[in-house]
């Protein structure tokens, strides 16, 4: 045999191998990233749960957002906004194809948001009159009045863009054929998701083979699986064990500002809680300082106010956090509340006792609830803290029993915090999340006048002004801007964090090795 054609059975045996392999490839600990997460999916509803597949970058939008909350291009290339804000049109990217090989169309878009309207919440405010598609190149969206946030409600998990072979006759998804990076493999809810590189993906090809979300398990368990090695990227980590995973050697410890608030939420109409100056001295008494160093880890993150500076709009460069007891108890004493021998505030022979719910999905809550009480308790109020269930706290805003509430409030969901403040502060009724029996004219006004305001000089004006009537008024009471917590395993390299919890950039990773 001569030596070339013994070179070329050995380059057709090779090619022989490699293809066979890719056959027979399945996930495994070698070829697969690992992820964990506490949210759990529960199907493959993209207005409920598509943060799950787009995070896992299996489907995409027509427009991405920046570290800033800018809009950026996705499956859209460019956008105009036409006839004075009602009609928006957006160039589609050509040579997308879905994971099914089929090329991505005008006609898939459109009827892909037409189903978004009818379905997904965020879109339900949005004032539209016809979404079509004219030629083979752009989208149309005709809106009977202007709607700022529109950008960024295209750029929402629930308008990710999926092949029309992943719905039913009723437009209920039943597989998920996106256009992303990656595939879906195997969807197993509410807890595991696997999925595989897609290799004729448009933009910058994933590296690793597979990766695997896992969800459902408590913060102790995901720290034993960083410490063991079992899972390479593990979010939401409980900042009380930080330390310890600090001084794991196969692990770094990145922590990252998110548009999320720790804030008291109250009821405005309870009877002890109605006086702006009651809210006022509440806040007042908590040591935000103490809180963010002591149990939050991250010092920089104490805050009065609801956004964080990377909102500019919406941040307010004059405010106080400072604790002042003495101001707190006189503003107190002004509504005729005096301390009984025991050091309790009473007046007319009650006693200023309230309830607090809170929940062990973010595990850091009970402990800054527990440090509320004991400083609410230097003034003289009875905090009783309930630990339940996050769902109580929906519940408990609507049958109208809830007092005040600790939660975590994302003001990212859509990377306009608009549509989020509009439901939280534009009506007495407020919301689960947000305020609770309380209404002030003008935010109303200026709320709904933001919806339809283009120029971006006019809008942060009205923006700072809500702010400032939020600041004052306090139907709800910051506490500090939230910090994720994300354990990743030193044999990844290219990991990047989004502030706006869109995606993990798994395209963007590699071995370490």
């Amino acid at each position: 045999m001569s030596f070339s054609k013994a070179i070329s059975m050995v380059v057709m045996f090779s090619l022989f191998f490699e293809a066979n392999a890719s056959i027979k490839a399945e996930p495994t600990q070698t070829n697969t990233v690992n992820i964990s997460a506490s949210f759990e999916f529960q199907n493959l509803d993209l207005s409920r749960y598509g943060y799950v597949f787009t995070r896992m970058q299996v489907v995409e939008t027509l427009l991405n957002i920046d570290r800033q909350g800018n809009l950026l291009p996705g499956l859209a290339t460019d956008w105009q906004i036409l006839e004075e804000g009602t009609h928006w049109r957006l160039s589609l990217r050509d040579g997308v194809v879905f994971h099914n090989d089929k090329t991505l169309t005008t006609a898939a878009v459109v009827k892909v948001l037409h189903n978004a309207v009818k379905h997904a919440s965020v879109w339900r405010n949005v004032p539209v009159r016809v979404i079509s598609s004219e030629s083979d190149q752009y989208i149309d969206i005709f809106l009977n009045s202007p709607y700022q946030p529109l950008g960024a409600i295209l750029a929402h998990h629930s308008s990710g863009i999926i092949d029309t072979e992943s719905y039913d006759q009723e437009s209920i998804e039943t597989q998920l054929i996106g256009t992303g990076p990656y595939s879906a493999y195997k969807i197993t809810p509410p807890y595991r998701l696997v999925v595989k590189k897609f290799d004729r993906y448009w933009g910058k090809k994933a590296a690793i083979p597979y990766a695997r979300y896992l969800t459902g398990l408590r913060t102790e368990a995901r720290m034993l699986q960083a410490r063991s090695g079992k899972s390479d990227i593990i979010f939401d980590l409980d900042p009380i064990i930080i330390g310890t995973l600090q001084r794991q050697p196969n692990l770094n410890i990145m922590r990252s500002e998110l548009p999320r608030t720790v804030a008291i939420k109250l009821n405005a109409e309870h009877p002890y809680l109605k006086d702006i100056k009651t809210r006022q001295a509440l806040s007042l008494a908590i040591d935000r300082q103490g809180i963010a160093i002591a149990i939050l880890r991250t010092p920089q993150s104490a805050s009065a106010q609801l956004m964080p500076p990377s909102m500019g709009d919406w941040y307010l460069a004059e405010t106080s956090m400072q604790q002042d007891m003495a101001k707190a108890s006189e503003l107190l004493t002004q509504q005729g509340w005096t301390k009984n021998r025991d050091g309790w505030l009473e007046k007319n022979e009650v006693r200023f006792e309230i309830d607090m719910l809170t929940y062990l999905l973010r595990p850091e809550l009970a402990e800054v609830a527990t440090v509320i009480q004991d400083q609410w308790k230097q003034l003289g109020i009875k905090l009783n803290i309930e630990i339940k269930h996050f769902s109580a706290i929906p519940i408990a805003h609507s049958n109208g029993s809830l007092e005040t509430a600790l939660i975590s409030r994302s003001y990212g969901i859509i990377a306009d915090p608009l549509t989020v403040l509009i439901d939280d502060f534009s009506t007495l009724q407020g919301s689960d999340w947000g305020s609770m029996n309380w209404a002030n004219t003008s935010v109303q006004t200026l709320l709904k006048s933001l919806v339809t305001e283009l120029d971006p000089v006019v809008y942060k004006q009205k923006a700072q002004q809500i702010a400032q009537v939020i600041y004052d008024e306090k139907p709800v009471i910051p506490i500090a801007y939230y910090v994720q917590q994300t354990a990743v395993s030193k044999r990844l390299n290219g990991f990047r964090f989004d502030p706006y919890e869109r995606s993990y950039y798994l395209n963007e990773l590699t071995w370490a090795q």
